[in-house]
């Protein structure tokens, strides 16, 4: 076989493998943290959550940051079924939930008010997501 013939063996070894790659599973977040600070969004992004838990393809880490007026969805007597349910989904799949100290403070909540399963961001909010970035944790705020 001469070189032309090399060459050209080469370049279709190359062209395949580089069909193969592209049509590889993307690579993934492997820790995502939501931010979520508005009540309107509260189901939502509770959905969102459930839909990344689905469309997961590995083992992932997930947490869900909750201040400002988004915490008052997350009190333990709501009657929001759909809240209820997306966080008990949530901590079957091992979701972190934080609410905001701050938040807690300015609304006078304690954890006991809160549905089970919330831990305190002592430092805030924002404060752990910022941590959690440089963590290397992905963002996200739907």
């Amino acid at each position: 076989m001469d070189r032309r013939g090399l060459v050209r063996i080469a370049l279709a070894a190359l062209a395949g493998a580089a069909a193969t790659d592209a049509r590889a599973e993307p690579q993934r977040a492997q820790k995502v943290v939501y931010h979520l600070a508005d009540a309107d969004k509260s189901v939502f992004v509770l959905g969102n959550i459930r839909n990344h838990i689905a469309g997961a393809s590995g083992p992932i880490a997930l947490a869900l940051v909750v201040h400002g007026g988004a915490l008052q969805s997350f009190r333990a007597n709501t009657r929001d079924q759909a809240i209820r349910d997306g966080i008990n989904d949530a901590l079957k799949a091992g979701v972190a939930l934080h609410a905001c100290a701050h938040t807690m403070a300015a609304q006078k909540l304690t954890l006991g008010d809160l549905l089970p399963g919330f831990s305190v961001a002592e430092k805030g909010g924002v404060v752990l997501i910022a941590d959690l970035q440089a963590q290397g944790w992905a963002y996200l705020r739907p």
